[in-house]
């Protein structure tokens, strides 16, 4: 991977993943920076998309309890089973989603670092993982989205 680009995007959320896109559409040389192992941010990994996928299956369960038998469907015993329902929003949700916005780094030309991103200075950040690397840009966009602040 170069270490020089014409834009470095901070995180590889919603906000991320997709100016990094458009800014390899455009043509500039871009590369993203992910502190965590897998690409989509909060959203994709443990927020919207898992907790939608989670919502699904207790909509289900619900309606197999209590809404089927206005349908002429009876059922003598439901129960559920939480770790089966993590293993399919993690398998069947989230894992597959991750690797197409993996993909799509890919198929762009995206480089991607996996690290921990430092300004060392306006054009270049240091990227600690695994190993550290000094990767300089003449543009950054910073996507680390936030978290909320806990009072004392």
């Amino acid at each position: 991977m170069s270490s020089e680009y014409d834009v470095v995007i901070i995180g590889s959320g919603p906000g991320g993943y997709v100016g990094a896109i458009r800014c390899a559409q455009l043509g500039l040389k871009t590369a993203i920076v992910e502190k965590y192992s897998t690409l989509g941010g909060t959203c994709l990994n443990v927020g919207c998309i898992p907790s939608k996928a989670l919502l699904d299956s207790s909509h289900r369960y619900h309606d197999t309890v209590h809404s089927h038998k206005d349908h002429g469907i009876q059922v003598s015993e439901a129960s559920l089973d939480l770790v089966k329902m993590m293993e399919r929003v993690e398998k069947k949700v989230v894992a597959p989603t991750c690797e197409g916005v993996k993909f799509l780094m890919k198929k762009n030309k995206i480089d991607v670092f996996h690290g921990l991103g430092s300004f060392i200075n306006a054009h270049e950040l240091l990227v600690s993982g695994e190993s550290e690397q000094t990767i300089k840009a003449k543009n950054f966009i910073i996507a680390t989205g936030s978290k909320p602040a806990t009072l004392p």
